[in-house]
């Protein structure tokens, strides 16, 4: 009796089937992984696409010498957070109980005027500020600055000056200044005698 080895009929086709499935499945990951990659792409910012502004108060030249230094760094527009009404030397006087900044900073809420409201934060994405530390906080004047603008969805790096003083508590008493949906992060505190150098140095470290 002869036996036939004739392939059995359509095991070929099944072959066939298997290898453009796998085929197919092959490409769809691939394609979804490309598409996956674009759109990251499209939707995060990188560093040099980040629209960035630096903004300061300065009560003595201390701040405003670094913030001027920090935007040419960064190559970044330039904002003076101006009080309506300027401070003299003797509103801060911080040995007088009675002086200006003392009573300010003793109330939680007070929040000094600003002379302007032109500081376009819609246009930024990220926003550094910078300012003296008074009573180690940042004075309340920036508290009106931020309670003045929307800056949801920004990114806020704080720059301040000091002749001893750390942040203490500044970034805690902020944060109710701005929407829960702002990044406020504590950057560096720089005294008069910092160098252009090491505000740079310090600049790539918060871009890292």
């Amino acid at each position: 009796m002869i036996t036939s080895t004739r392939p059995r009929k359509g095991g070929k086709n099944i072959e066939s089937q298997k290898i453009k499935n796998m085929k197919s499945i092959f490409l769809s990951i691939v394609a979804i992984m490309l598409l996956s990659n674009y759109s990251n792409a499209q939707t995060k910012k990188s560093d040099k696409e980040m629209k960035v502004l630096v903004t300061y108060f300065s009560a003595t030249g201390t701040t405003k010498a670094v913030a001027e230094k920090l935007s040419k760094i960064m190559n970044a527009d330039i904002y003076e957070i101006k009080p309506d009404v300027p401070y003299t030397s003797a509103d801060l006087d911080w040995h007088d109980k009675e002086s200006r900044s003392t009573i300010e900073m003793q109330d939680k809420n007070s929040r000094p005027a600003i002379a302007d409201k032109n500081a376009k934060i819609e246009h930024y994405d990220i926003i550094y500020i910078g300012f003296p530390i008074w009573w180690h906080l940042a004075p309340t004047i920036i508290n009106t600055f931020l309670e003045s603008y929307d800056f949801s969805g920004k990114t806020i790096i704080l720059f301040a000056t000091s002749g001893s003083s750390g942040f203490g508590k500044t970034v805690e008493n902020l944060k109710g200044s701005c929407s829960p949906k702002t990044i406020i992060k504590e950057g560096k505190v720089f005294s008069a005698r910092s160098t252009e150098a090491d505000i740079e140095t310090w600049a790539k470290s918060m871009n890292d």
